[in-house]
């Protein structure tokens, strides 16, 4: 009974760390995803069964994608006494035979986002399938995230295997004339894996480092794989980022911001390594919105405070931003910048005319922004209406925290 404990827990770190790994490889093994999804959980099934006997084996994930794989032949071989398989299973059992299970020339979990983010498949599906087969999304959190219901999220996900399935669609990385036309799309669906462990959208921990970290190991992978400027640009985007996590809460879990931080927690490796990858993508000339997003990180890195900030600098390279990519977010946070080059009631007005538009009328951050600002002016009551409207919105448990502090605060004060 004592080593049961210490198993379940053990058990439950690998299915945490490991499941995805494993299902890309079930997919690549088996050629099919609801199989593949099956053969995981029989597999941890089986684990359970097997190790508190048998001890842990020295290759954990290996052992289990073995045993996930036998177990969905095992029963693909009892189907065919009852029914007739379809060819990609009969192709499935035809290549039963030794193989390496745990090495390929590519990372199983890239080829399975180029399938996920097939030009055959719509935009939503190719974000929804992904967070859901690389990450392990509940499709309630996938739905809080793109503000759709849980059920559209699901039909989106069906449809998208069927897609795969029945278009044929390779489980590969494509060649290189390809990579190049498909880059887009697989750079945007890593960005998100990685803002969801960055800041959370549901939940009651703002961060999930684990898919932070994901979403960085893939960077890198991809970066090896094609060394492009915007490849190297959300590459140092998220190292930049991911420099500042130990500062970004307190001990208590709640969100610290930028210009209260304690900068000497930042990552001073991580910021060199995005800062150089940024110059190179810079120096190219190629660059786009994932280098210019990297810059503005760079900028706010070398800063030794919030009020040393160069932010002339940060709104000139938002203005670039803007002409790239339009964005409402990215309206609002050069807003926000502008507030801090030229006074906060410079940013109130731009902010109070972007919430008039309608787009950001319910996005909690753009009237949390606008309540700050109000607070910054000492107009008390402005800002408690606006941090209540951000607070209403909020669904993030730190987040929520952080908003009925600060209507404290305004209380007390």
């Amino acid at each position: 009974m004592n080593a049961a404990a210490p198993l379940s827990e053990t058990l439950a770190t690998l299915y945490r760390e490991e499941s995805r790994r494993v299902l890309a490889t079930l997919i690549r093994l088996l050629g099919d995803f609801d199989l593949a999804e099956e053969a995981l959980h029989d597999a941890f099934r089986a684990a359970m069964e097997q190790w508190p006997h048998d001890g842990v084996p020295a290759n954990p994930r290996a052992w289990l994608v073995s045993a996930g794989r036998f177990k969905a032949i095992d029963g693909l071989r009892r189907q065919t006494r009852f029914e007739p398989l379809d060819e990609r299973m009969a192709q499935t059992l035809a290549a039963d035979q030794a193989v390496d299970v745990c090495e390929s020339v590519e990372d199983d979990q890239l080829r399975l986002i180029f399938t996920c983010c097939h030009p055959a498949l719509g935009a939503d599906a190719q974000v929804a399938l992904t967070l859901r087969e690389i990450c392990d999304l509940s499709t309630e959190d996938i739905a809080h995230a793109f503000l759709t219901s849980p059920s559209t999220v699901a039909q989106r996900i069906v449809r998208a295997k069927g897609k795969i399935r029945d278009a044929r669609i390779p489980y590969e990385v494509p060649g290189r004339s390809e990579l190049a036309e498909r880059l887009e799309a697989v750079l945007r669906v890593i960005y998100l894996v990685f803002n969801e462990g960055y800041f959370a959208s549901s939940g009651d921990s703002l961060t999930r480092s684990h898919l932070s970290s994901e979403a960085i190991r893939l960077g890198r992978l991809l970066h090896e794989l094609l060394p492009e400027p915007e490849v190297m640009g959300l590459l140092a985007l998220m190292l930049l980022h991911e420099s500042r996590r130990p500062a970004r809460t307190s001990a208590s879990g709640a969100p610290v911001l930028l210009d209260q931080q304690d900068r000497s927690l930042w990552s001073a490796e991580l910021i060199a390594e995005g800062d150089s990858l940024v110059m190179q993508a810079l120096r190219s000339r190629r660059f786009g919105p994932y280098a210019l997003q990297a810059a503005i990180a760079a900028v706010h890195a070398e800063a030794p405070s919030a009020d040393a900030t160069d932010w002339a600098q940060i709104v000139g390279l938002y203005d670039a931003l803007l002409q790239a990519t339009p964005s409402p977010v990215i309206e609002l946070n050069r807003a926000v910048a502008v507030a801090m080059r030229d006074g906060p009631d410079a940013g109130l007005a731009l902010i109070e005319a972007l919430l008039a538009r309608g787009e950001l009328a319910d996005y909690h951050l753009a009237h949390a922004a606008r309540a700050d600002l109000h607070r910054r002016l000492g107009q008390r009551e402005a800002a408690r209406q606006a941090y209540r409207r951000a607070l209403a919105l909020a669904q993030q448990g730190a987040d929520r925290q952080f908003l009925e502090r600060r209507l404290l605060e305004l209380s007390d004060g």
